[in-house]
């Protein structure tokens, strides 16, 4: 039997001791934290019924996303007041992650330049942009001004002759029809509707000309009901790459509808990262970029860090344009 001697045993019993990092250095590594995970239901709130834009971004969300939070999340209607109603329910939730919503512009960047809400919009945790699309500039079928430029051209001649219609007073499609009027330095006669609906019911009778409108109006387009003149945004819409940029065309024009994803003020930090890193994940799975596709929407993951920023830059913008073309509507 091999022995060793009293003093070498000591220098083993020692050696741990001098191969384990110093107290003070295992305390500033302490061991990660597990990923958050709910311990209930998670809710998404959508400000609005049943069958929009809005809607369909969070049911598509809600079903990628059971699997793997290990909870459900279900969607919840809760329309009223263009919107602040469901907003101010999320504002005023317990950020635990457990409640969630789906905003717009109408409840963020433009619609609290015009009304009063019960919530201070960028107060609320933006955790991520969900979708952009653009807005469609729409002609009657029969405008004499055939193509973008012959409109334009139309326009800056005879501006009041131009009958531009607008889903209402303070709407997305309002503003950027004044934000048009600014950047062309023209006066186009703007007739405001209760809604986009009527207004393109109105545009496919030929009673107005033009106006903006989302990527619902496709399928007249398609039809040949109405006529796609332009899009809104810098860069050509995947479903229509050959139809004309309005930017540079009409000045700077970049306009973009987008869909978010909204956690009361306060979440915390492990929360946040968490619920950014699955929205990325789902808006990466090739079955959501479709059922948002098929829409018209482009999935754009944006997290918080940058798309809080975003949201103040259309907020200046829009402000600019509320300003500039004295918008107001009624109380």
């Amino acid at each position: 039997m091999n022995r060793i001697s009293r003093r070498a045993a000591l220098g083993l019993l020692a050696a741990p001791a001098l191969l384990a990092p110093p107290r003070a250095a295992r305390a500033a590594s302490p061991p990660a934290s597990p990923a958050w995970a709910p311990s209930h239901p998670v809710r998404i709130i959508v400000p609005f019924p049943a069958g929009g834009g809005l809607d369909l971004i969070g049911r598509v969300l809600a079903e990628a996303w059971s699997p793997v939070l290990g909870q459900p999340v279900v969607v919840e209607n809760k329309a009223g007041a263009a919107g602040a109603l469901g907003i101010e329910q999320v504002f005023r939730a317990a950020p635990d992650g457990h409640t969630l919503g789906i905003t717009s512009a109408g409840n963020v960047t433009i619609g609290p330049l015009l009304r009063k809400t019960p919530y201070d919009p960028m107060a609320l945790t933006h955790v991520s942009r969900m979708t952009t699309s653009p807005l469609l500039l729409v002609a009657r079928k029969d405008l004499p001004a055939a193509d973008l430029d012959a409109f334009l051209a139309w326009a800056r001649a005879k501006p009041r002759e131009v009958r531009f219609g607008s889903g209402g007073i303070g709407s997305s499609t309002h503003l950027a029809q004044a934000l048009l009027n600014i950047r062309l330095g023209t006066d186009m006669l703007h007739i405001p509707y209760r809604g986009t609906a009527p207004l393109l019911t109105d545009l496919a009778a030929g009673i107005v000309d033009v106006g903006f409108s989302d990527a619902a109006v496709w399928p007249m387009i398609d039809q040949g009901t109405l006529r796609l003149l332009a899009v809104s945004t810098a860069e050509p819409w995947a479903r229509s790459p050959g139809t004309p940029v309005l930017d540079g065309k009409a000045g700077e024009f970049r306009v973009n509808n987008w869909y978010g994803l909204v956690a009361p003020p306060g979440l915390p930090p492990a929360i946040l990262a968490r619920l950014e890193a699955e929205a990325a994940k789902a808006l990466a799975l090739p079955r959501v970029r479709d059922a948002y596709a098929a829409s018209g929407f482009t999935a754009a993951a944006l997290p918080e860090r940058e798309f809080a920023p975003y949201l103040a830059g259309e907020i200046a913008l829009w402000k600019g344009v509320v300003t500039a073309a004295r918008i107001e509507v009624e109380s």
